[in-house]
């Protein structure tokens, strides 16, 4: 505003038309192809863009897609409610005037129930337990087209112990008590936070879905070390270093820890950056399926201590508000209603 040169200079209508009328007319020439130029270069309209992909392909980095785990348990947990279902009332039909035990806590008016896990804080124990059926379910509805094996995830090629491998370890799929066990063994001995094993899942997820491979019995511990080594590293400022894990699985060596290590960060394309909103979506998701698996987190009285403090935490996330309501607040009346909005503080006894 104010200066007097600019960078587009238009002439009169006057000279625009004297120079046009000196042109000469228009002669179309042939198309030349990307060969007849020399230049191969993928012309912009051929490019794919990673925003109209769908969005399942891309579960750990778009917080809309769906978790593949998710997915892949509701075949599961469909035929679990049926089954469910029969025997239910099977034992009702069975026991009409017997009344069994209630299995799930109500709130009332006089006892709140809650859980000591949240979004920001969950419970270690049955987060390890949910990532656990997550990875048991990955591993029990596995594509069967075929898909690669890499060597660095092979545990025939790189054991995890020195008794040999047995010749059918591929075929046998773990349990999900001994999914549980492992990773509770290297949360226990690394001392790693709940967390830390939603970005495992994270991690474990997003592997399958760059590097094209699916999670099987032979490969399922490497792959989970892998995640857990780098999602350890990425979440706390204390990591554990790769030495340490050796001290935990006593017959693995540190070059191997970093060999796979190197190659799960290449298979990620370096991508370890989790937003806060998929990480919040794998936690929901995680509760979900321990929902419909009849994994339910604990659930415990609100006692007197605890009430006091989410009334702190509230009180100090209202005083925090209390200026941006105020310029809420702010705001023209008219002479016709000049009636004024107050706040009243909450009270609870």
């Amino acid at each position: 505003m104010g200066n007097t040169t600019s960078c587009c200079v238009s002439s009169s209508p006057k000279h625009r038309r004297n120079n046009h009328s000196r042109l000469e007319p228009y002669r179309a020439e042939p198309e030349l192809s990307r060969e007849d130029t020399g230049c191969n270069l993928q012309h912009i309209s051929d490019r794919e863009n990673l925003d109209d992909l769908p969005m399942e392909y891309n579960p750990s980095d778009h917080p809309r897609a769906s978790t593949i785990f998710l997915s892949k348990s509701q075949t599961d947990v469909r035929e679990k409610r049926k089954s469910l279902y029969i025997n239910h009332f099977t034992h009702i039909s069975e026991n009409k005037h017997h009344q069994g035990p209630v299995r799930r806590k109500y709130s009332s008016c006089s006892t709140i129930f809650l859980d000591d896990s949240t979004v920001s804080q969950p419970n270690l124990k049955y987060t390890i337990k949910c990532v656990a059926l997550a990875i048991y379910y990955h591993i029990k509805n596995r594509e069967v087209d075929g898909r690669m094996l890499l060597d660095i995830f092979d545990e025939k090629l790189h054991p995890l112990s020195k008794p040999e491998v047995p010749p059918d370890y591929d075929k046998h799929d773990p349990e999900q008590k001994q999914i549980y066990r492992f990773v509770r063994t290297l949360f226990s001995a690394a001392q790693l936070t709940a967390e830390c094993a939603i970005v495992t899942l994270v991690y474990l997820e997003r592997l399958l879905t760059y590097a094209e491979i699916d999670i099987c019995p032979a490969n399922w511990k490497r792959i989970v070390l892998g995640a857990i080594l780098l999602a350890s590293k990425v979440w706390d400022d204390q990591a554990v270093w790769n030495v340490d894990y050796c001290q935990i699985l006593k017959d693995i060596t540190v070059e191997d820890m970093n060999e796979l290590e190197r190659q799960f960060l290449e298979l990620l394309q370096f991508n370890i950056n989790v937003p806060s909103s998929v990480y919040a979506k794998y936690y929901f998701d995680l509760r979900s399926l321990a929902e419909a698996n009849n994994l339910s987190f604990p659930l415990e009285p609100l006692s007197k201590d605890k009430a006091h403090k989410l009334e702190a935490i509230s009180r100090l996330c209202d005083d925090q508000y209390k200026d941006i309501r105020k310029a809420a607040k702010k705001r023209s009346v008219s002479a016709d209603n000049l009636a004024v909005v107050r706040w009243a503080p909450a009270i609870i006894s």
